[in-house]
């Protein structure tokens, strides 16, 4: 009996670390620790209707909403300047290619450090779309955790929603 419970202690030592890691790094899994947002089951809808102008616009729609681009239940509120926003055009769409690492909330990726110019977790590397960058000036860029969203209005750029802050940005794959 004491020899079977040593060899279940030995096999769990090996067996928990794994069981805690996600593969590149990120973390996979439910739960919301530390007064996290819950992160949307699903990206933005493609925008239908007259664009919003990003210009001199204000996010905060509601007392107590950030002034930034944030999701309201499954409302991806200031995904809204349409198809032809210049501001996200690329001449060429994914460029150094297609992130494939995962989406969803079922992949929360750990930010492990850089800033809005370049952050990378898990050996893929990324990039914030300029005129984005106020809008990701409280993100701690060595330990919030995001998810990444495909976005459905802008070739060969996703969505990372930040789950501490309930805020998103436009962000470009810059590989791995």
């Amino acid at each position: 009996m004491v020899k079977e419970l040593v060899l279940l202690l030995v096999a769990s030592l090996f067996v928990l670390p794994a069981v805690a890691q996600h593969q590149g790094g990120g973390h996979q899994g439910g739960g919301h620790p530390g007064g996290e947002h819950a992160a949307p089951a699903r990206g933005p809808e493609p925008f239908h209707g007259a664009p919003r102008a990003p210009e001199n616009r204000t996010y905060s729609e509601a007392p107590g909403h950030p002034n930034a681009p944030h999701v309201d239940d499954r409302k991806w509120v200031g995904h809204d300047t349409g198809r032809n926003d210049a501001h996200y055009h690329l001449d060429r769409p994914f460029e150094h290619g297609h992130f494939t690492g995962g989406f969803g909330p079922t992949h929360r990726w750990h930010l492990a450090g850089g800033g809005p110019a370049r952050f990378g977790f898990g050996g893929f590397y990324f990039s914030v779309a300029t005129c984005d960058f106020p809008y990701v000036d409280g993100w701690l860029w060595d330990s919030d955790y995001i998810v990444l969203y495909d976005d459905p209005d802008h070739p060969g750029w996703y969505l990372a929603y930040n789950t501490r802050l309930g805020t998103y940005a436009h962000v470009q794959y810059l590989g791995s």
